[in-house]
């Protein structure tokens, strides 16, 4: 898909993270289709024009989340997104990190690599002091990244988040600065 030349926030060997932009809604919703195996249960994304700019509107328009695309450095194709949702400030400068591969990059170490440099945005630009995952205990390629990124276990909470209609249960997984500095 032909790109135009994007602004990145972070650069590593193979991967460069962006914003959302709405230009970007053709691209996205067609890797959310081609990835729907990939994704169900876990997550519901937006696969309509209608329903990436309301999507994009909520990652762009509220100072409380972020988000974020996993971009191909060669291509610019987009592999994948880590969006940051329920940013708190003041006292706890924390945020709750959910993200997703799309099926043509699953599995090449692009989100790894994607994940790594949210990471260093949230705790440099953004100046966040942790960051948690909530995970579906099912979903091992979730906690597999999340465990490889420095992210420790701290519980499980039944029923926590309402996906696809259902309310699943879910691990929660935390990195703070320190863990980071000692990792």
């Amino acid at each position: 898909m032909p790109h135009t030349a994007p602004h990145y926030l972070a650069q590593g060997p193979r991967v460069a993270v962006r914003r959302f932009r709405a230009e970007d809604g053709a691209e996205f919703t067609a890797r959310v289709r081609e990835s729907k195996d990939l994704h169900r249960p876990w997550l519901v994304m937006p696969d309509s024009d209608e329903a990436y700019a309301v999507y994009e509107g909520r990652l762009t328009g509220d100072a409380n989340r972020a988000g974020f695309l996993v971009c191909e450095r060669d291509s610019g194709d987009i592999a994948g997104f880590v969006n940051i949702n329920n940013i708190v400030m003041g006292g706890f400068r924390c945020g709750a990190l959910g993200y997703g591969a799309f099926a043509h990059a699953a599995g090449r170490g692009l989100m790894r690599e994607g994940l790594e440099l949210v990471i260093g945005y949230a705790f440099g630009p953004l100046g966040l002091h942790r960051l948690e995952i909530n995970v579906q205990p099912g979903n091992t390629a979730s906690i597999a990244l999340a465990k490889r990124a420095g992210f420790r276990l701290e519980g499980f909470s039944p029923k926590m988040i309402q996906v696809d209609g259902e309310w699943r249960d879910h691990e929660r997984w935390a990195l703070t600065t320190e863990m980071r500095d000692e990792g």
